[in-house]
């Protein structure tokens, strides 16, 4: 792995690397939700969930399109999914 690709690498990480953001990640597995069902799925507060979701789509883990007053956000790269799963599954063998 070259030096540009181990920091994108790590950036990707560091970006999924927080409870609160693995767990927006698995709720946002299958489908896309709203803000509000986000908050839901993941309970805490709704400031706390958004701050987590922009920094998450700044860093290309997450996409997000507006539809009227609702903004709606999505997995924007599979292999985060795999990634989880693969460490997930590493974390529940020990």
């Amino acid at each position: 792995m070259n030096k540009k690709t181990a920091e994108k690498v790590a950036n990707t990480l560091k970006a999924i690397a927080h409870p609160v953001r693995l767990r927006i990640i698995e709720c946002l597995e299958n489908d896309e939700k709203c803000v509000n069902k986000i908050v839901e799925c993941v309970g805490g507060k709704q400031s706390i969930t958004s701050q987590q979701l922009n920094m998450m789509k700044d860093k290309g883990v997450l996409a997000c399109r507006r539809d009227g007053v609702k903004v709606y956000y999505r997995i924007a790269n599979p292999n985060v999914i795999k990634l989880l799963h693969c460490i997930g599954s590493h974390c529940k063998n020990k």
